[in-house]
């Protein structure tokens, strides 16, 4: 039975390698894998998904203008799909998450979704609180805080170490933008 999963965690916890060892599994096999990934995150080159440890794949980009489930049916029409893995899935639109709902229910594909569940400031995306809400299967994957606990918060810092309290929700960057904390360690660094 296909299923729609969330796999989340905060920075660094090797989301993107999880993803990619996945895709790689299916595709090993002869099973075609579709990975998608933001189209505003350009960090390892537009339509490439990356991971800190050197594994990449290309990937097609998603953005408020892309309708999974069309672009989906669309392939699946054309050459059987065994599983779609979306990349960043924080970044995705709500309309995205139901998207791929309709995917798995009508289509009887697993979608595999990858990304944090919060932002700088310890709120849930939009999409992310979606996603949570319609995910037959939502998993952790772990990373640790400064401190040696898990890191469940991303703390967003400026050039100066400094813990940023305004902005967008949406800001891309990595070890040099975001620092995986616990929870303490982050309303330490943040304020309450």
């Amino acid at each position: 039975m296909a299923k729609l999963y969330f796999n989340y965690s905060a920075m660094n916890a090797g989301k993107s390698t999880a993803l990619l060892q996945a895709a790689f599994n299916y595709q090993e096999r002869g099973m075609r894998a579709l990975l998608y990934t933001a189209a505003v995150d350009d960090r390892a080159g537009k339509g490439v998904i990356a991971s800190r440890i050197g594994l990449r794949s290309h990937a097609a980009l998603y953005d408020s203008s892309v309708d999974l489930y069309t672009e989906i049916a669309r392939e699946h029409a054309r050459e059987k799909v065994a599983c779609v893995f979306v990349d960043e899935a924080h970044m995705m639109e709500p309309a995205h998450v139901r998207q791929l709902a309709r995917v798995v229910d009508d289509l009887k594909i697993p979608a595999l979704c990858y990304g944090l569940r919060t932002n700088f400031r310890g709120e849930l995306f939009e999409p992310i609180a979606v996603l949570m809400a319609l995910a037959d299967e939502i998993n952790e994957l772990k990373t640790i805080c400064e401190c040696g606990a898990k890191a469940t918060m991303n703390l967003r810092i400026d050039a100066d170490g400094r813990a940023v309290r305004e902005g967008a929700s949406i800001e891309i960057g990595g070890n040099d933008r975001y620092v995986p904390l616990c929870r303490r360690h982050f309303f330490e660094r943040f304020g309450r």
